[in-house]
């Protein structure tokens, strides 16, 4: 079946500002109208980005309503609904569902690793009782499991899976899983630094970190990409791969919360137990953005 995607081109996984007394939503909206005015297509909202395993439960469910409410009809939002419990995921994809949200956004479980025929499971029973697009998370280096291609194969023939966000780096199993799973199953890049080699065999943009702080760089270069133009997004892309991969010199988000507060945006708090990155770490992020041309 011929799926329509979620969204094409970029869409920011966007980072939670974090105050000592819970969110700013004020902050919020101003980084989701930055991110609208500089030509994003989608966002993510709780995704790992934006710290979803920190949030009370209250603050996923006000994160979600203040981010559909200032997006609406401007910009798909995705919510990042979890997890290693299918049923709090379930539950999550359920609100999510209730408040208008426009797809999902769904890893594989962490910490209590199941098999293959387990992640099958894990996926169809929100699939099966929400009726929204559901996106695939696969990032093995984060959660010790990965999806393979055969598993991927299996569950795009569920009409409700969209499609896959895919951050294993393993560009073998997106080439298989493109031959295995054609048009049944879209495909988005889970790391900046795939984006172009990934549109290449198929995907039709990406889920970016990157893009909190240069969202009309990353826009650019899907549009590029989409358009065939894959010569200018490779110049493109070059002039800006250092700096994708310094986004991860610590873990996500650690250096783009850093990164945002030296250009001078509000990316809020850290909540434990993640930390301001090292102070080594951070010269050599500043340097890297000022070596692509930013003001830092």
């Amino acid at each position: 079946m011929l799926k329509t995607p979620l969204f094409k081109g970029c869409c920011t996984a966007i980072v939670t500002p974090f105050t000592e007394r819970g969110i700013d939503y004020g902050r919020l909206e101003k980084n989701l109208n930055d991110q609208y005015d500089n030509g994003v297509s989608a966002v993510v909202v709780a995704g790992t980005t934006g710290e979803m395993a920190t949030l009370s439960g209250e603050e996923y469910r006000e994160l979600l309503r203040q981010s559909v409410r200032c997006c609406r009809s401007r910009l798909t939002v995705i919510a990042g609904i979890g997890g290693n419990n299918t049923l709090t995921a379930l539950k999550n994809a359920e609100y999510a569902a209730s408040i208008g949200v426009d797809g999902l956004l769904m890893v594989t479980p962490f910490y209590n690793k199941t098999s293959q025929t387990g992640l099958i499971e894990h996926f169809r029973t929100v699939a099966d009782r929400v009726d929204l697009p559901l996106i695939l998370y696969n990032v093995p280096s984060r959660t010790g499991i990965g999806i393979q291609a055969e598993t991927y194969e299996a569950l795009a023939r569920h009409p409700n899976i969209n499609g896959i966000k895919e951050a294993s780096g393993d560009f073998s199993l997106i080439a298989k899983t493109r031959s295995l799973c054609g048009s049944n199953l879209n495909l988005w890049s889970g790391n900046d630094d795939n984006t172009v080699p990934m549109m290449a065999l198929g995907a039709i943009g990406v889920i970016s970190v990157a893009s909190n702080i240069v969202p009309g760089v990353v826009s650019k270069l899907c549009d590029l990409a989409l358009s065939g133009d894959y010569p200018a997004a490779a110049e493109l892309y070059a002039r800006y791969s250092a700096l994708f991969s310094a986004l991860f010199i610590e873990t996500n988000p650690m250096p783009v919360k850093a990164a945002m507060q030296m250009l001078g945006t509000d990316s809020g708090l850290l909540r434990l137990p993640l930390v301001s990155i090292s102070e080594e770490h951070s010269d050599a992020l500043r340097n890297t953005m000022r070596t692509a041309g930013l003001s830092v």
